[in-house]
């Protein structure tokens, strides 16, 4: 494709989301009077990202430059691409929402993601760059048989993509739905596309500078949100947080959480208890599986290893991982405030009341700041944080799919098809282009399909598959010497198929029993709740008359969620594995699944020798700890 038509295509593009916005407009968080506020903010952002894919597109020459960016992207850069890429619109909008919903409970998130970085910098980010070229199967090849390699690693690879790649196309679609109304199907179509133009002309060069962009951007809005929020203060967080925990907003939602130990509480007790932990977590050792799943899964994430191999050097990977961390622990610093803010300021009942996860928190809490729903500067700050979130949607996305397509076209293709043999650059970046296509389609095709699904159990899949299979296999061949090929195809199977088996028999899964009983006693406590509202509503003080229209909304959004989820298991008794009640108790398999990868790893490499893996320990040890003629590594 000529530059003129890649002009063309990526400015025709930047109007495609304003326009189907508009011919697909349902109820969403902007008041019709401000609906052209939105469609600029969003336009003005996604113009911003197709112009660097532009740009980008006129870099890409070869298979380094689609793949890696030709290794020229600086520790800084990188970092803030990582930090794109990392954080998702489940950092953004979900963790916001659920500080705001169960308060210390959901900071609990953000302490899992930040310190993963911690095990990426000390023993993944430099070893992988010095290793590896392109993709994690480059890695496992080095000292192992290529060609076993590249197809469990390629294979497992396209498991965790898929998996984290259809919860976020399916959570893009509700969100933006939810946050600007645009129709589902029409928001899925417009992130894939979006997503596909990125990759498909700009490669990972494009891919880096849309995550950097949307990075700074997220960063930036969470900054101003939270000086927002403590100027009332004069920035002292004791006042802040008193101010919190005597909120009678936040004091009703932990009461309704408690249930009835609340009746002998005192509303200070109520308060207080929203800074301690049990309010979401109910059983620690769900909450170890789920930390355990996070740190190790972050450093078996396939999209993240790729933007090791992105930099010249192994100091510039260091200063990446450094970089990256840096922002993001801040800003997930910075989600805490969000999310205690939108419970003081905006209340948990009316966030719920748009969103029952929450997700409206940040979104709801820039509109209030701004000046609220009828105000001009409101509706411009929830338009631009919502445009924010699509960004981040579609940055996540982007490299998510740039994964999936690189083990698709360099590992299979171009590693097993042609064995390895050289392949012209052309033909590998034309077989890369074909490869995101299809993964684009899967991703869009899936993500409409899934409409009105439970996915969060793809989220825990994903980060479980990562942590049980990819991370043993990586960290052991790096450093154990009797690491070999039957060690690492044993650790990948093992760990993929007792990741995936745990959690299709765990609490993730719709059991209808259980929904059903969960939606009596929704029916059961209806009538007392109205009678309280409705006796609220009679009073004359003017904020407890306004409070008592967001519990009516809440009740209502939460009985009719009740009848649906009733109406959805109908005539059902068992889940789709004939299963009435869950196998496997925890939500998070992590706690069983990684030793057992480990095991298998260890276990494998025992009981099948592998000589040259033992011969290649020697280079492997001093290249990943040298990085002489780390870029190479690809002629084993």
């Amino acid at each position: 494709m000529n530059l003129q038509n890649r002009k063309a295509l990526a400015w025709g593009l930047v109007g495609l989301v304003p326009v189907v916005c508009t011919t697909a407009y349902a109820q969403g968080a902007v008041t019709p009077e401000y609906r052209w506020l939105t469609f600029t903010v969003f336009a003005a952002i996604i113009a911003l990202t197709m112009y660097v894919t532009y740009v980008a597109s006129k870099r890409v020459k070869s298979a380094s430059d689609f793949y890696t960016a030709g290794g020229g992207v600086t520790g800084l850069q990188n970092g803030w691409a990582i930090a794109g890429d990392y954080l998702s619109a489940a950092s953004f909008l979900g963790i916001a929402g659920l500080i705001s919903q169960y308060g210390y409970d959901g900071f609990m998130y953000s302490v899992g993601w930040l310190v993963a970085y911690i095990t990426v910098l000390l023993v993944i980010a430099e070893p992988c760059r010095n290793i590896g070229r392109y993709t994690l199967s480059d890695i496992l090849a080095y000292r192992n048989n290529p060609r076993a390699m590249r197809i469990v690693g390629a294979l497992s690879v396209i498991t965790v993509s898929t998996f984290y790649l259809t919860a976020q196309m399916v959570g893009g679609g509700v969100l933006v739905k939810t946050l600007i109304g645009i129709d589902y199907e029409v928001s899925v179509i417009a992130v894939g596309v979006l997503m596909l133009a990125y990759v498909l002309f700009g490669g990972m060069v494009a891919t880096t500078w849309v995550q950097i962009i949307k990075a700074i951007l997220l960063v930036i809005a969470s900054l101003v949100l939270v000086v927002l929020v403590w100027l009332p203060y004069g920035f002292s967080l004791p006042g802040f947080l008193q101010d919190v925990v005597a909120d009678p907003k936040v004091q009703a939602k932990v009461a309704t959480l408690i249930g009835d130990p609340a009746r002998t509480m005192t509303a200070a007790e109520l308060g207080q208890r929203f800074l301690e932990p049990g309010l979401y977590f109910k059983a620690p050792i769900d909450q170890i599986s789920l930390g355990m799943a996070l740190v190790f899964g972050t450093a078996g994430l396939p999209h993240i290893l790729m933007r090791f191999f992105t930099v010249p050097t192994a100091q510039q990977a260091r200063k990446s991982v450094v970089w990256a961390m840096a922002i993001i622990g801040g800003f997930y610093i910075l989600t805490l405030f969000l999310g205690f803010g939108a419970a003081k300021f905006v209340g948990p009942a009316a966030i719920a009341s748009v969103d029952a996860g929450g997700n409206m928190a940040a979104p709801l809490l820039a509109q209030y700041l701004g000046g609220g729903a009828n105000s001009f500067l409101g509706n411009f700050m929830l338009a631009f944080v919502s445009a924010v979130a699509f960004a981040t949607i579609v940055a996540v996305v982007a490299g998510l799919v740039l994964a999936a397509a690189s083990a698709i076209a360099h590992d299979l293709y171009v590693g097993v098809y042609h064995g390895g043999d050289t392949v012209p650059p052309q033909q590998q970046v034309r077989a890369a282009r074909i490869a995101t296509v299809i993964v684009g389609a899967m991703a869009i095709t899936i993500g409409i399909a899934a409409k009105g699904q439970n996915v969060a159990h793809l989220v825990a899949l994903a980060f479980a598959v990562a942590a049980s299979a990819n991370f043993p296999c990586v960290l052991l061949t790096l450093y154990w010497k009797r690491c070999s090929t039957g060690g690492i195809v044993a650790g990948m199977i093992i760990g993929t198929v007792v990741a995936v088996g745990l959690t299709l028999v765990s609490p993730n899964v719709t059991y209808p029993k259980a929904v059903r009983a969960a939606s009596q006693k929704v029916f059961d406590g209806e009538a007392a709740k109205r009678s309280a509202i409705e006796q609220a509503l009679l009073s004359t003080d003017a904020e407890a008359v306004s409070q008592a229209k967001i519990n009516l909304t809440a009740l209502d959004k939460a009985v009719a969620k009740a009848r649906d989820d009733v109406a959805k298991v109908a005539g059902k008794e068992r889940s789709f594995l004939g299963l009435e009640e869950p196998l496997f108790t925890l939500k998070n398999p992590g706690i069983i699944s990684i030793p057992l990868g480990f095991l298998a790893v260890l276990l494998g490499s025992l009981l099948f020798r592998d000589r040259r893996s033992e011969e290649l320990w020697p280079e492997v040890y001093a290249r990943q700890n040298t990085g002489i003629l780390a870029s190479k590594a690809s002629a084993h």
